[in-house]
């Protein structure tokens, strides 16, 4: 069992639409529930108010792109404040499907400076302890992307997925990244995260 005065880990899985992230976010936290920790299962834009708004807009249409962004740094300042952070410090895991490395991605897309945008955001948003980028080619994407009966919306086209792919592989250098080949099947993906979740734990 986890000490509860022991700071949680921050855990962000992060890649192109289609990878699976949300499935593999869901069953990260089980694993750590059932091996007696506590964690916490949670995504950006959050399901505050501003991150409600931000999803609204991905099927509605998109907002203007400055009023975009800025929504995000303030749902990301809020989750930081109100959940993450606590969250971490009640010693639970926290395990995020998405995070600032997507606004990185997708508001790149959109025109803007991904190192302004990063540095921006590692201001007041913490590192993740684990990045794990789940990388899948363009064509298998679109085509998972389609099969769950989805139409392919304006940040999933060809072009804006190969941008953002590069940029979440921009990333990989970094200490607390690793690129997963998210063509695996989805246990085998799994396996991996809890084997590199669980070392991390054990050398706090």
């Amino acid at each position: 069992m986890q000490n509860n005065s022991e700071r949680g880990l921050l855990i962000v899985i992060e890649g192109i639409d289609g990878t699976g992230k949300s499935s593999q976010v869901k069953l990260l936290a089980e694993n750590l529930k059932a091996g007696g920790a506590s964690a916490l299962a949670d995504r950006e834009p959050s399901d505050g108010p501003f991150g409600k708004i931000l999803r609204q807009s991905m099927t509605e249409g998109r907002l203007e792109r400055n009023e975009e962004l800025e929504l995000f740094y303030k749902d990301r300042k809020q989750h930081v404040n109100d959940v993450i952070t606590p969250a971490m410090e009640a010693g639970t895991h926290v395990v995020l499907d998405r995070y600032y490395f997507s606004t990185m991605a997708y508001q790149g897309a959109n025109g803007f400076d991904i190192d302004t945008i990063r540095k921006d955001n590692e201001a007041f948003a913490p590192k993740p302890d684990l990045l794990f980028i789940l990388d899948l080619d363009i064509d298998t994407a679109l085509e998972r992307i389609g099969s769950r009966g989805d139409t392919a919306n304006e940040f999933e086209q060809r072009e804006s997925l190969e941008f953002c792919r590069n940029v979440f592989l921009s990333v990989q250098g970094e200490a607390y990244a690793h690129v997963i080949d998210a063509s695996q099947d989805i246990e085998s993906i799994q396996q991996q995260l809890v084997a590199r979740v669980r070392a991390a734990i054990h050398s706090e």
